[in-house]
């Protein structure tokens, strides 16, 4: 199983040079991957942008959003032309997680409706990846610049039955948005079953994220910004809180875990914005 780490662009005050350093920690210690999670409502650095900035100090290390919410971004071509940016400017190692989110006040305040957005969250795929593949749009030709001998890996992420289907229809695979590993196989069987009723050939890609801390007082510092931004969300907030592996041994024991039950990829996300996080998540899992 890969082990990823995710950027702290999350963590309410993450400095800038934080955020880059950690993107070159990450890189020379060999993660898979760099991941970013998703909000407009809330003092985080915007995902693709964040993804761009770790792209320009990094070699060789996965870009990966776990995921964009899509539909509250109205403009599939925008959203096309700023991914296959990234997939070009990083040398293809983008793979762009994507979902249909659940907040209403994201889609408020962004101005767009928070109903039906399911059907135009699949409209928005299907016209990105005709976009990637190069099709024609104007006088100009196509939106590029062009990926399409090499487009965005694309992983599906959600909790509804639906998300399952989308993936096998339009993705490369599924994310878990942060449960425990005993929930992983249920979602990977409705994956497998999705991908063979779409007569897809070959493995999806089966990740999940999962929230670490290796600071000080790990409970402490997991309660002040993983459970802050969570509060939207009142007592699964406290789940999710309950949920980080906190220390050590029970990070060790994480990966483990989500690799005993056939994660392909494991996304952990911090509880601070200490680079020296990296520094001890590689000396643990790698």
């Amino acid at each position: 199983m890969k082990v990823a780490i995710g950027l702290p662009t999350t963590i309410p005050g993450a400095e800038g040079h934080e955020v880059t350093e950690w993107a070159r920690r990450a890189d020379a210690a060999g993660f898979s991957g760099l991941g970013t999670i998703d909000r407009l409502v809330y003092p985080n650095y915007d995902s693709l942008v964040a993804l761009g900035a770790a792209a320009a100090v990094t070699e060789r290390i996965g870009l990966i959003t776990a995921i964009v919410i899509l539909p509250m971004r109205q403009n599939a071509a925008v959203v096309a032309k700023q991914a296959a940016t990234i997939q070009k400017l990083s040398g293809g190692r983008l793979m762009l997680g994507v979902a249909a989110g659940g907040r209403p006040d994201d889609y408020e305040a962004g101005g767009a409706p928070f109903e039906n957005r399911g059907r135009r969250f699949e409209a928005m795929i299907d016209d990105m990846k005709r976009i990637w593949a190069g099709e024609e749009r104007g006088a100009a030709g196509s939106i590029g610049p062009d990926v399409s001998d090499n487009p965005p890996t694309l992983i599906l992420g959600g909790q509804i039955d639906a998300t399952f289907r989308r993936a096998a229809r339009y993705g490369d695979g599924y994310i878990a948005g942060g449960g425990q590993p005993e929930y992983f196989p249920s979602a990977v069987g409705k994956l497998e079953a999705a991908w063979r009723e779409e007569g897809r050939e070959g493995e999806p890609r089966k990740m999940s994220l999962t929230y670490f801390s290796l600071d000080a007082d790990p409970e402490a510092q997991a309660r002040k910004t993983i459970g802050n931004y969570y509060a939207f969300a009142d007592e699964y907030a406290e789940m999710v809180v309950a949920g980080v592996a906190k220390g050590e041994d029970a990070v060790k024991e994480r990966v483990r875990a989500f690799e005993d039950v056939g994660c392909d990829e494991l996304v952990m996300f911090p509880a601070s914005s200490n680079p020296e996080q990296v520094d001890r998540l590689a000396a643990a899992v790698l």
